[in-house]
């Protein structure tokens, strides 16, 4: 059994888990920088097609104290490459330092890619990188070095269905953990009050309808040897899945009527368009029908868009928002350290989490009615 991680931003550890045991995957559980399981090409496939939350799927290749470069290169040519490589394998290598005495990415990545390539010239004299790409990814961490494989390619939240993101994206990673984290359950209504271009109400629809995310898109792993066949396995397991109705619980709501139209391409191209409805809406005018449901949002922070009276603005309007729904949770992804004293109410949630480099929130308040 090869032990994998599936990377995930801080704070999404727990749900990464969460989903890799729905998938039935052994071993799931939390780990540092994202979760980690047990299995094969079968599991990787699976988990790289069906993961919502996480960044990417990686095999574990080794773990070693790596307190010189001595050490980091004798460490990766112990490694099994004539195993794990084929002759004209392409090797790029990525790197991460963290709170090491070996702090330079770039030395670091070096030294692994001459060690990999040392190793395999035991094989041939030349190593001529004309394949298929086996990304490389050396992380050291305090005294320890980690070697890991990447089987993803593109980054998992390259869903395929967005072709232009707007001002300030939100990931779609980072969309679907947000609809996991607010409890929210297919059947039950749920709405984005400040959608832009769609991209939680997609998520949700995708969530609801059962359509992994990565059905419509390529991984790098998928070009190795004996890989495709487990990748087309995957694939047939996650279409028989499916929800073959298509009920409209999920509305998105937004002031711009470009960024609408945006959302109603991404819908379509993410397959979901006859599950999901986009109105334009001030969100400050929003009356619900629906006696009880879910408000998930990403308003601005006053950060990268407006200003801080806009963002506060945009809490204002959320606050009065909840108060005309008392039956319906909220919860709103923010980076304003005032949330609550703006909101006037302290969250019954609130764990903290990254979008991108930017330190959040995703204050969840429950339903009152």
């Amino acid at each position: 059994m090869t032990e994998f991680v599936a990377s995930a931003p801080f704070g999404l550890e727990g749900i990464v888990a969460r989903e890799l045991r729905g998938l039935g995957l052994s071993g799931a559980g939390a780990v540092n920088g994202g979760a980690s399981f047990s299995g094969g090409m079968a599991e990787a496939a699976r988990a790289n097609i069906n993961l919502r939350c996480a960044d990417r799927v990686r095999i574990v290749i080794g773990r070693f104290a790596a307190l010189t470069f001595d050490q980091l290169f004798e460490g990766t040519k112990a490694l099994p490459w004539l195993d794990l490589l084929p002759r004209d394998a392409r090797i790029p290598v990525s790197g991460k330092c963290v709170r090491a005495r070996l702090m330079s990415v770039s030395d670091c990545q070096s030294i692994v890619k001459k060690a990999i390539v040392d190793k395999l010239r035991q094989r041939a004299a030349t190593v001529p990188e004309t394949g298929a790409a086996y990304p490389v990814e050396v992380s050291v961490r305090g005294d320890e070095a980690s070697i890991t494989m990447d089987t993803s390619g593109d980054a998992l939240h390259r869903r395929g269905y967005r072709t232009w993101n707007g001002e300030a994206p939100l990931r779609e990673t980072l969309a679907a953990a947000l609809v996991r984290l607010s409890g929210w359950e297919p059947g039950l209504p749920l709405r984005d009050p400040m959608c832009g271009t769609g991209t939680i109400a997609i998520e949700a629809a995708l969530i609801g309808r059962r359509r992994a995310p990565g059905l419509s898109r390529s991984f790098v792993s998928e070009s190795w040897p004996g890989w495709e066949d487990a990748y087309a396995r995957a694939r047939e397991e996650a279409n028989d899945r499916l929800r073959t109705d298509s009920p409209q619980w999920i509305v998105g709501g937004d002031a711009d009527p470009a960024a609408l139209e945006l959302a109603r391409r991404h819908a379509r191209q993410a397959g979901v368009s006859e599950s999901v409805a986009f109105h334009i809406q001030n969100a400050d005018a929003l009356s619900a029908p629906e006696r009880s449901g879910a408000f998930v949002c990403n308003p601005p922070y006053g950060v990268r868009i407006g200003d801080i009276k806009e963002a506060e603005r945009a809490i204002r309007v959320l606050r009065g928002l909840r108060d005309r729904h008392p039956g319906w949770s909220m919860t709103v992804l923010s980076a304003h350290p005032g949330f609550e004293r703006v909101f006037g109410a302290k969250a019954n949630r609130k764990p903290r989490v990254y979008n991108g480099r930017l330190e959040c929130a995703a204050y969840t308040y429950k339903a009152r009615g």
